[in-house]
């Protein structure tokens, strides 16, 4: 259960919201398409407090997720886990893990807007989008690569940079710099662990979703049961027949959310184990499994 909180936080890793902004006709008669009622407060100022709100609960997440980073690698490598010490130990380089992860998420995002902007401005302000259609077309292999390049920095940073970040209790660039040396000379053993690692990705997560999706589909059998029943007695439209099915409907979303996070468990530290290991083989000093043993286990 302490591996699932962590995993809650990790194994989706971090993600960065894109916000879309409509623009709101003049105040004039209902049959523009307004609402037929004034609204009791600014819609503009709502919309920025929502945002704001939304902002702050993913930073919050997203730095939550960074110290769990390391929580999860002293988990796997001592072999206990143990939520509140690890948060003291390494809250500060989950500081550190959480500022180069918006360091390098900024710009991807900034550019992503950027270049639906290219396409999107044109249309809303009347102008001809020809020549931003093309600008548009011609993003997007440099979106692509761009993408490619980020989530190969975000996954090495994840999966061997925090590891080394531990093993030399030091930040996030100079782990990088070892990293690098690293790289540089057996970039073809690294090359092989993308693919791979992809690749058990993929498979993993497929079953996952098929064990998730047999999971909701008995989980969902009981509630539409419900559903009939209280059709039949009261009505689904009756408040009594509301109340229940929304009751219902929050239980079944919440219990995917649990059973998904534990599916995740087996597959997130088999992953993050797989890398360690890896890490390992290709760099002998890189190794902190073994030095996370305790002296008779190591031996």
């Amino acid at each position: 259960m302490k591996l699932a909180l962590v995993v809650f936080f990790v194994g989706s890793g971090v993600s960065f919201p894109t916000a879309q902004f409509n623009t709101s006709t003049p105040p004039g008669d209902v049959s523009n398409g307004e609402l037929p009622f004034s609204l009791p407060v600014d819609v503009v100022t709502f919309v920025i407090a929502i945002v704001a709100a939304g902002l702050l609960l993913v930073g919050l997440f997203a730095l939550i997720g960074a110290i769990m980073e390391f929580v999860l690698i002293e988990s796997l490598r001592t072999g206990e886990v143990s939520l509140r010490r690890y948060w003291r130990q390494r809250w500060r380089q989950g500081l550190r893990l959480f500022g180069f992860r918006i360091a390098i998420g900024l710009p991807m995002v900034a550019l992503f807007v950027g270049w639906i902007a290219v396409l999107v401005v044109p249309i809303l302000t009347g102008r001809d989008p020809t020549v931003p259609f093309t600008v548009f077309l011609v993003g997007i292999p440099v979106v692509i690569l761009i993408s490619v390049l980020y989530a190969l920095v975000s996954g090495l940073t994840t999966v061997f940079v925090v590891p080394l970040m531990i093993q030399a209790d030091s930040g996030v660039l100079a782990a990088w710099r070892r990293l690098w040396g690293s790289i540089k000379t057996a970039w073809k053993q690294y090359l092989a662990y993308v693919v791979v690692a992809f690749l058990l990705t993929v498979v993993a997560g497929i079953i996952a979703s098929i064990v998730v999706g047999i999971i909701a589909i008995v989980l969902l059998i009981p509630i539409l049961i419900v559903a009939a029943i209280i059709h039949v007695t009261v009505s689904l439209s009756s408040t009594i027949g509301l109340v229940v099915l929304v009751a219902f409907g929050g239980l079944f979303g919440l219990s995917m959310l649990v059973i998904w996070t534990l599916v995740q468990v087996p597959v997130v530290t088999y992953l993050r184990y797989y890398a360690l290991l890896v890490l390992g083989d290709i760099e002998e000093s890189y190794d902190i499994l073994s030095a996370g043993l305790p002296a008779s286990e190591e031996s």
